[in-house]
């Protein structure tokens, strides 16, 4: 029995303790998060005008991008301008179950997604390409002068480029001039469906490769130049500099822009598609996105094009998670 006192009185003691201990360990917890609260408060307060210069980006974002999410509900609605959004009947997925039982759906979901795969893989690629030579010229005044050459592209728009394209490539062009003088036959570039793939990723190529290199450049020149000159000591030649030294300096920014192209490749660009596109080269140039204006814009179907829209935004987000989950688990937590 004595016993028995004793041990429970040693029961409420070690119970008293370990309360004690929690109470202790909660309260530190507390003052912790007070404490980092107080510092956050104190580091806004000290930056805010970092705060107020983020203020108009917040408010673009807010006005154009969140706001209008709101709309995304006329895809499940028989939407009516008469009637508004509210007010007009559910049709739950209908437009959903339309889309994908349409016709030509393979023909449209194949086109958009060959034409961003390579326009994605090729322009992925080129920009790194170029950096690593860019890097590689010493003489700055060759160096400035190319890098003006391939930056310059980037700012044509995309219609005079359109332009140069049906210019160059035309039958009686610069282009198949030169083909015929080589004893080859003439090809119609802009007109021949079995060209247009090439003709637009090719095209694309050449406008944003140079603009594209300049982040990789920026991470280049960050590379020591001792370490370079341990390695030319070492005896390495300029290919083995490139890929134990250059590449995995890039390997980082490159799997974040890897992982951003690879979630907008259903959102290729609607202008360059359109005005490149003819009746003879439909069957290789109709891409969602030029479908989506012909039903919603011309055709003022405005539920049905914005289920077709919602439809490839989930698509983008799907690729977008299950890449930079890829991603992280092969190149130790490097994503976004």
């Amino acid at each position: 029995m004595h016993c028995k006192v004793i041990l429970s009185t040693h029961e409420k003691d070690s119970a008293h303790e370990k309360d004690s201990a929690n109470e202790r360990e909660d309260a530190q917890k507390g003052r912790n998060k007070k404490d980092m609260n107080h510092k956050k408060w104190k580091f806004m307060k000290n930056n805010y005008q970092l705060y107020l210069m983020l203020l108009p980006g917040l408010l673009l974002l807010l006005v154009f991008k969140y706001v209008p999410m709101y709309g995304i509900i006329i895809a499940f609605k028989d939407y009516s301008p008469i009637r508004g959004i509210m007010g007009s009947d559910w049709v739950g997925l209908e437009y959903f179950r339309r889309f994908l039982t349409l016709p030509t759906f393979n023909q449209l979901f194949g086109n958009t997604v060959l034409l961003s795969f390579y326009g994605m893989v090729f322009g992925f690629i080129a920009p790194i390409v170029l950096a690593l030579i860019l890097n590689q010229i010493r003489h700055v005044g060759l160096k400035k002068n190319i890098q003006l050459i391939v930056y310059a592209p980037n700012f044509i728009s995309t219609v005079i480029v359109v332009g140069m394209l049906f210019l160059l490539l035309s039958p009686v062009g610069p282009v198949n001039n030169l083909m015929e003088a080589m004893g080859m036959e003439r090809a119609m570039f802009m007109t021949d469906a079995a060209y247009f793939r090439t003709v637009y990723v090719v095209s694309g190529i050449w406008q944003t490769a140079g603009w594209s290199s300049i982040i990789y450049l920026a991470t280049l020149s960050g590379i020591g130049p001792e370490l370079i000159e341990a390695a030319k000591v070492d005896g390495a030649n300029v290919m083995q500099r490139i890929f134990h030294i250059d590449l995995p300096t890039l390997r980082p920014v490159s799997a974040i822009i890897f992982i951003l192209s690879v979630g907008g490749i259903m959102s290729i660009g609607f202008e360059k598609a359109y005005l490149m596109q003819t009746s003879l080269n439909l069957p290789r140039s109709e891409i969602l996105a030029t479908y989506l204006y012909k039903v919603g814009l011309q055709m003022g179907d405005y539920s049905y094009s914005t289920a077709v829209g919602l439809f490839n935004a989930v698509i983008n987000v799907i690729l977008l998670l299950s890449v930079n989950f890829v991603v992280k688990r092969l190149n130790e937590g490097e994503g976004i």
